[in-house]
Protein backbone atom coordinates (compact mmCIF):
# COMPACT_ATOMS: atom_id res chain seq x y z
CA UNK A 1 0.00 0.00 0.00
CA UNK A 2 1.30 3.45 -0.95
CA UNK A 3 0.37 5.95 1.72
CA UNK A 4 -0.17 9.60 0.97
CA UNK A 5 0.22 12.31 3.62
CA UNK A 6 -2.87 12.58 5.78
CA UNK A 7 -2.94 16.36 5.85
CA UNK A 8 -1.84 19.12 8.23
CA UNK A 9 -0.47 22.62 8.02
CA UNK A 10 2.40 24.28 6.27
CA UNK A 11 5.01 26.02 8.33
CA UNK A 12 7.66 25.79 10.96
CA UNK A 13 10.94 23.95 10.74
CA UNK A 14 12.26 21.47 13.29
CA UNK A 15 12.50 22.67 16.88
CA UNK A 16 15.63 21.98 18.87
CA UNK A 17 14.99 23.82 22.15
CA UNK A 18 12.88 22.35 24.94
CA UNK A 19 10.41 24.70 26.65
CA UNK A 20 9.56 26.44 23.35
CA UNK A 21 7.29 23.72 22.07
CA UNK A 22 4.92 24.06 19.13
CA UNK A 23 1.75 22.14 19.93
CA UNK A 24 -1.01 21.44 17.42
CA UNK A 25 -4.59 20.74 18.45
CA UNK A 26 -6.72 18.74 16.03
CA UNK A 27 -10.48 18.44 16.28
CA UNK A 28 -13.55 18.60 14.06
CA UNK A 29 -17.22 19.58 14.57
CA UNK A 30 -18.50 16.26 13.21
CA UNK A 31 -16.96 14.54 16.22
CA UNK A 32 -19.78 16.15 18.21
CA UNK A 33 -22.33 14.34 16.03
CA UNK A 34 -21.35 10.80 16.99
CA UNK A 35 -24.05 9.68 19.44
CA UNK A 36 -24.23 6.59 21.67
CA UNK A 37 -27.70 7.22 23.08
CA UNK A 38 -29.33 9.30 25.80
CA UNK A 39 -27.48 9.11 29.12
CA UNK A 40 -24.42 7.36 27.67
CA UNK A 41 -21.16 8.47 29.35
CA UNK A 42 -19.27 8.80 26.05
CA UNK A 43 -21.17 11.87 24.93
CA UNK A 44 -20.62 15.01 22.82
CA UNK A 45 -20.39 17.20 25.93
CA UNK A 46 -16.95 15.68 26.55
CA UNK A 47 -15.54 17.59 23.58
CA UNK A 48 -17.49 20.71 24.49
CA UNK A 49 -15.88 20.68 27.94
CA UNK A 50 -12.43 20.43 26.34
CA UNK A 51 -13.20 23.20 23.84
CA UNK A 52 -14.33 25.48 26.65
CA UNK A 53 -11.33 24.93 28.87
CA UNK A 54 -8.84 25.31 26.01
CA UNK A 55 -10.45 28.63 25.09
CA UNK A 56 -8.60 30.16 28.05
CA UNK A 57 -5.85 32.72 27.23
CA UNK A 58 -3.40 30.23 28.76
CA UNK A 59 -3.72 28.32 25.49
CA UNK A 60 -3.49 31.26 23.08
CA UNK A 61 -0.35 29.79 21.48
CA UNK A 62 -2.03 26.46 20.77
CA UNK A 63 -2.21 25.94 16.98
CA UNK A 64 -5.80 24.84 16.29
CA UNK A 65 -6.43 22.85 13.11
CA UNK A 66 -9.51 21.19 11.68
CA UNK A 67 -8.90 17.46 11.43
CA UNK A 68 -8.70 16.19 7.85
CA UNK A 69 -10.79 13.25 6.70
CA UNK A 70 -8.70 10.08 6.66
CA UNK A 71 -8.57 7.87 3.60
CA UNK A 72 -10.35 4.67 4.66
CA UNK A 73 -7.50 2.67 3.08
CA UNK A 74 -5.40 3.72 6.08
CA UNK A 75 -7.75 1.85 8.42
CA UNK A 76 -6.53 -1.41 6.88
CA UNK A 77 -3.18 -0.83 8.55
CA UNK A 78 -4.83 -2.09 11.77
CA UNK A 79 -8.05 -3.81 10.72
CA UNK A 80 -8.99 -6.26 7.93
CA UNK A 81 -11.13 -4.88 5.13
CA UNK A 82 -14.01 -7.26 5.88
CA UNK A 83 -14.26 -5.93 9.43
CA UNK A 84 -14.27 -2.33 8.27
CA UNK A 85 -16.91 -3.03 5.65
CA UNK A 86 -19.12 -4.69 8.28
CA UNK A 87 -18.82 -1.80 10.75
CA UNK A 88 -19.46 0.82 8.08
CA UNK A 89 -22.50 -1.15 6.92
CA UNK A 90 -23.96 -0.91 10.42
CA UNK A 91 -24.01 2.91 10.41
CA UNK A 92 -27.71 3.83 10.36
CA UNK A 93 -29.39 6.42 8.14
CA UNK A 94 -31.28 7.62 11.19
CA UNK A 95 -31.52 6.80 14.87
CA UNK A 96 -29.06 4.48 16.60
CA UNK A 97 -27.53 1.13 15.68
CA UNK A 98 -26.35 -1.06 18.53
CA UNK A 99 -22.86 -2.47 17.91
CA UNK A 100 -22.48 -4.21 21.26
CA UNK A 101 -23.89 -3.82 24.78
CA UNK A 102 -22.30 -0.41 25.34
CA UNK A 103 -21.26 0.74 21.85
CA UNK A 104 -23.59 2.35 19.32
CA UNK A 105 -23.43 4.22 16.05
CA UNK A 106 -25.45 7.13 14.69
CA UNK A 107 -25.70 8.58 11.15
CA UNK A 108 -22.53 10.71 11.45
CA UNK A 109 -20.44 8.13 13.34
CA UNK A 110 -18.38 6.97 10.37
CA UNK A 111 -17.62 10.57 9.42
CA UNK A 112 -16.49 11.16 13.02
CA UNK A 113 -14.26 8.08 12.85
CA UNK A 114 -12.68 9.34 9.64
CA UNK A 115 -11.93 12.71 11.25
CA UNK A 116 -10.63 11.08 14.44
CA UNK A 117 -8.22 8.91 12.49
CA UNK A 118 -7.43 11.83 10.19
CA UNK A 119 -6.42 13.92 13.21
CA UNK A 120 -4.05 11.21 14.40
CA UNK A 121 -2.43 10.76 10.99
CA UNK A 122 -2.09 14.49 10.40
CA UNK A 123 -0.49 14.75 13.81
CA UNK A 124 2.03 12.10 12.85
CA UNK A 125 2.77 13.95 9.62
CA UNK A 126 3.25 17.20 11.53
CA UNK A 127 5.77 15.88 14.05
CA UNK A 128 7.81 14.07 11.40
CA UNK A 129 7.81 17.12 9.13
CA UNK A 130 8.91 19.37 12.00
CA UNK A 131 5.75 21.47 11.82
CA UNK A 132 4.99 20.67 15.46
CA UNK A 133 6.86 19.20 18.39
CA UNK A 134 3.74 17.49 19.67
CA UNK A 135 0.04 17.15 18.96
CA UNK A 136 -3.15 16.62 20.95
CA UNK A 137 -6.17 15.17 19.13
CA UNK A 138 -9.44 16.15 20.82
CA UNK A 139 -11.64 13.75 18.90
CA UNK A 140 -14.24 11.06 19.40
CA UNK A 141 -15.16 8.24 19.21
CA UNK A 142 -12.21 6.83 21.15
CA UNK A 143 -10.34 3.85 19.75
CA UNK A 144 -8.17 1.84 22.12
CA UNK A 145 -10.71 -0.93 22.86
CA UNK A 146 -11.23 -1.76 19.17
CA UNK A 147 -9.47 -5.04 18.43
CA UNK A 148 -8.49 -6.16 14.95
CA UNK A 149 -11.93 -7.63 14.26
CA UNK A 150 -14.09 -6.49 17.18
CA UNK A 151 -15.68 -3.14 18.00
CA UNK A 152 -16.26 -2.68 21.72
CA UNK A 153 -15.98 -0.33 24.67
CA UNK A 154 -17.31 2.75 22.81
CA UNK A 155 -14.65 2.17 20.08
CA UNK A 156 -15.13 1.35 16.38
CA UNK A 157 -11.68 1.85 14.78
CA UNK A 158 -8.41 1.82 16.71
CA UNK A 159 -7.08 5.25 15.77
CA UNK A 160 -3.81 4.98 17.69
CA UNK A 161 -2.99 1.62 16.13
CA UNK A 162 -3.60 3.02 12.66
CA UNK A 163 -1.36 5.98 13.55
CA UNK A 164 1.47 3.71 14.70
CA UNK A 165 1.41 1.69 11.49
CA UNK A 166 1.13 4.86 9.43
CA UNK A 167 4.23 6.30 11.10
CA UNK A 168 6.11 3.15 10.15
CA UNK A 169 4.82 2.93 6.58
CA UNK A 170 4.78 6.60 5.65
CA UNK A 171 7.65 8.00 7.70
CA UNK A 172 9.95 5.02 8.19
CA UNK A 173 9.66 4.90 11.97
CA UNK A 174 11.37 1.70 13.07
CA UNK A 175 10.09 1.69 16.65
CA UNK A 176 6.86 3.23 17.92
CA UNK A 177 5.92 3.31 21.60
CA UNK A 178 2.28 3.57 22.66
CA UNK A 179 1.66 4.59 26.27
CA UNK A 180 -1.91 4.24 27.53
CA UNK A 181 -2.91 5.78 30.87
CA UNK A 182 -6.66 5.38 30.43
CA UNK A 183 -8.21 3.73 33.51
CA UNK A 184 -9.43 0.89 31.28
CA UNK A 185 -6.86 -1.39 29.66
CA UNK A 186 -6.32 -0.77 25.94
CA UNK A 187 -7.10 -4.34 24.96
CA UNK A 188 -7.57 -3.45 21.31
CA UNK A 189 -4.16 -1.88 20.94
CA UNK A 190 -2.57 -4.80 22.76
CA UNK A 191 -4.43 -7.27 20.51
CA UNK A 192 -3.23 -5.59 17.32
CA UNK A 193 0.45 -5.43 18.34
CA UNK A 194 0.73 -8.50 20.58
CA UNK A 195 3.20 -10.26 18.27
CA UNK A 196 4.92 -7.20 16.78
CA UNK A 197 8.17 -6.22 18.46
CA UNK A 198 8.44 -3.02 16.41
CA UNK A 199 5.66 -1.49 18.54
CA UNK A 200 5.85 -1.26 22.31
CA UNK A 201 2.57 -1.05 24.22
CA UNK A 202 2.66 0.03 27.87
CA UNK A 203 -0.40 0.60 30.01
CA UNK A 204 -1.47 1.62 33.48
CA UNK A 205 -5.09 0.76 34.27
CA UNK A 206 -7.38 -0.37 37.05
CA UNK A 207 -7.69 -4.13 37.45
CA UNK A 208 -10.05 -5.87 37.85
CA UNK A 209 -12.16 -3.68 35.60
CA UNK A 210 -13.55 -3.69 32.07
CA UNK A 211 -12.42 -5.20 29.70
CA UNK A 212 -10.71 -7.76 31.95
CA UNK A 213 -7.34 -7.79 30.19
CA UNK A 214 -4.03 -6.19 31.15
CA UNK A 215 -2.40 -8.63 33.55
CA UNK A 216 1.32 -8.52 34.22
CA UNK A 217 1.60 -11.94 32.58
CA UNK A 218 0.45 -10.54 29.20
CA UNK A 219 3.81 -9.71 27.64
CA UNK A 220 3.43 -10.39 23.91
CA UNK A 221 6.85 -10.97 22.36
CA UNK A 222 8.48 -8.87 25.04
CA UNK A 223 6.83 -5.69 23.78
CA UNK A 224 3.82 -5.51 26.14
CA UNK A 225 4.25 -3.85 29.53
CA UNK A 226 1.13 -3.79 31.67
CA UNK A 227 1.17 -2.09 35.06
CA UNK A 228 -2.22 -2.74 36.68
CA UNK A 229 -3.45 -0.59 39.55
CA UNK A 230 -5.99 -1.44 42.24
CA UNK A 231 -9.25 0.29 43.12
CA UNK A 232 -8.42 3.22 45.40
CA UNK A 233 -4.86 3.69 44.17
CA UNK A 234 -3.81 7.31 43.73
CA UNK A 235 -0.97 9.40 42.45
CA UNK A 236 1.79 7.70 44.42
CA UNK A 237 0.90 4.24 43.12
CA UNK A 238 0.41 5.57 39.59
CA UNK A 239 3.82 7.26 39.64
CA UNK A 240 5.46 4.15 41.04
CA UNK A 241 3.98 2.00 38.26
CA UNK A 242 5.21 4.47 35.69
CA UNK A 243 8.69 4.80 37.21
CA UNK A 244 9.21 1.09 37.83
CA UNK A 245 7.69 -0.49 34.73
CA UNK A 246 6.44 1.82 31.99
CA UNK A 247 9.05 4.58 31.71
CA UNK A 248 12.09 2.23 31.84
CA UNK A 249 10.52 0.07 29.14
CA UNK A 250 9.98 3.05 26.86
CA UNK A 251 13.49 4.35 27.59
CA UNK A 252 15.07 1.00 26.76
CA UNK A 253 13.00 0.73 23.58
CA UNK A 254 14.30 4.13 22.33
CA UNK A 255 11.28 4.86 20.12
CA UNK A 256 11.23 7.08 17.06
CA UNK A 257 7.75 8.27 18.05
CA UNK A 258 5.70 8.22 21.25
CA UNK A 259 1.93 7.91 20.89
CA UNK A 260 -0.28 8.47 23.92
CA UNK A 261 -3.72 7.02 24.58
CA UNK A 262 -4.76 9.92 26.81
CA UNK A 263 -7.71 8.66 28.80
CA UNK A 264 -8.53 10.89 31.76
CA UNK A 265 -10.96 8.52 33.49
CA UNK A 266 -8.40 7.68 36.18
CA UNK A 267 -9.26 11.12 37.62
CA UNK A 268 -10.79 10.81 41.08
CA UNK A 269 -14.09 12.37 39.96
CA UNK A 270 -14.71 9.86 37.16
CA UNK A 271 -17.85 7.72 37.62
CA UNK A 272 -16.69 4.62 35.71
CA UNK A 273 -13.73 3.54 37.85
CA UNK A 274 -12.00 3.93 41.19
CA UNK A 275 -8.50 5.33 40.66
CA UNK A 276 -7.85 8.57 42.55
CA UNK A 277 -5.62 10.66 40.28
CA UNK A 278 -5.49 14.45 40.23
CA UNK A 279 -4.93 16.71 37.22
CA UNK A 280 -1.34 17.17 38.40
CA UNK A 281 -0.68 13.46 37.87
CA UNK A 282 -1.52 13.77 34.17
CA UNK A 283 0.74 16.83 33.99
CA UNK A 284 3.53 14.78 35.60
CA UNK A 285 3.32 11.77 33.27
CA UNK A 286 3.06 14.05 30.22
CA UNK A 287 6.33 15.69 31.26
CA UNK A 288 8.03 12.34 31.79
CA UNK A 289 6.98 11.14 28.33
CA UNK A 290 8.20 14.40 26.83
CA UNK A 291 11.57 13.87 28.50
CA UNK A 292 11.82 10.48 26.80
CA UNK A 293 10.71 11.96 23.49
CA UNK A 294 13.42 14.62 23.79
CA UNK A 295 15.99 11.88 24.41
CA UNK A 296 14.96 9.46 21.69
CA UNK A 297 12.30 10.83 19.36
CA UNK A 298 13.17 14.38 18.39
CA UNK A 299 10.41 15.55 20.79
CA UNK A 300 7.78 13.72 18.71
CA UNK A 301 4.64 13.01 20.79
CA UNK A 302 1.12 12.57 19.42
CA UNK A 303 -1.64 12.25 22.00
CA UNK A 304 -5.18 11.02 21.32
CA UNK A 305 -8.15 11.50 23.62
CA UNK A 306 -9.59 8.23 24.88
CA UNK A 307 -11.76 8.14 28.04
CA UNK A 308 -12.74 10.67 30.70
CA UNK A 309 -16.41 10.89 31.63
CA UNK A 310 -16.73 13.45 34.41
CA UNK A 311 -16.71 16.78 32.61
CA UNK A 312 -14.91 18.72 35.34
CA UNK A 313 -12.32 15.99 35.83
CA UNK A 314 -11.84 15.74 32.07
CA UNK A 315 -11.40 19.50 31.74
CA UNK A 316 -8.92 19.76 34.61
CA UNK A 317 -6.89 16.81 33.33
CA UNK A 318 -6.82 18.16 29.78
CA UNK A 319 -5.49 21.48 31.09
CA UNK A 320 -2.62 19.69 32.83
CA UNK A 321 -1.85 17.51 29.81
CA UNK A 322 -1.99 20.18 27.10
CA UNK A 323 -0.29 22.87 29.16
CA UNK A 324 2.64 20.49 29.71
CA UNK A 325 2.75 19.62 25.99
CA UNK A 326 2.99 23.33 25.20
CA UNK A 327 5.53 24.25 27.84
CA UNK A 328 7.76 21.21 28.19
Amino acid sequence: MTLQPAGGTDGASDKDIRNTMTTHLYSHPVCLEHFNGQGHPERPDRLRAIEQVLDDPLFAALVRIEAPQADEAHFELAHPAAYLERIESLIPDEGLARIDADTSASPKSWQAVRRAVGAALAGVDDVFAGKADNVFCAVRPPGHHAERTTAMGFCLVNSIAVAARYAQKRHGAERVAIVDFDVHHGNGTQDIFYEDDSVLFASTHQMPLYPGTGALSETGVGNIFNAPLRHGDGGSQFKAAMRERVLPAVDNFAPDLILVSAGFDAHHRDPLAGIELEAEDFDWITGKLMDLAARHSGNRVVSLLEGGYDLQGLAESTVGHVNRLMNG
